[in-house]
């Protein structure tokens, strides 16, 4: 049976974004043998028209980071999407393996160290968390990068 990773973005909020930002980062997760769970794929065929709806989507989603193996989250924006860091936080939280891609290349912090704020990177380890944190397609599948390493383990 294959891992599950959450995949934490917010491109399916925009129909562009959806088409040509969302699939590449699909397919490199996949190509690592992973299941993805991409929320807006999953948990969003909903009618808008009945009461509840948004309460409905945020526990399906809520359950799925629960249920997963890992986050991988899209931590682009300044600040990064809130939806996505309370993804982020719930999946440290409950101390599942976390992985951070962010090409955006302005920086959010207030540390000379992390180039987000600090507590993103609290479910990263203190010693080689780069490893952890992805800064273009390609390295998503790097078999040096610490996604591919976990992908691989039993």
């Amino acid at each position: 049976m294959p891992k599950t990773v959450y995949l934490a973005n917010p491109y399916g909020f925009s129909a562009q974004q959806k088409a040509m930002l969302l699939p590449p980062i699909v397919a490199a997760l996949e190509s690592l043998g992973l299941e993805v769970w991409e929320p807006f794929a999953r948990n969003n065929q909903v009618d808008f028209s009945q009461q509840g709806w948004a309460y409905g989507i945020g526990q399906r989603d809520f359950q799925d980071v629960v249920k997963s193996d890992a986050t991988f989250a899209v931590v682009n924006g300044v600040p990064p999407d809130e939806g996505v860091m309370v993804e982020l936080g719930m999946a440290i939280a409950l101390g599942k393996p976390t992985f951070l891609f962010r090409d955006d290349f302005r920086r959010a912090t207030d540390s000379g160290e992390y180039p987000l704020n600090l507590m993103l990177f609290t479910g990263l380890p203190r010693e080689g968390w780069k490893d952890y944190y992805y800064t273009s397609l390609e390295e998503i599948t790097s078999p040096e990068k610490a996604l591919a390493r976990w992908a691989s383990s039993e």
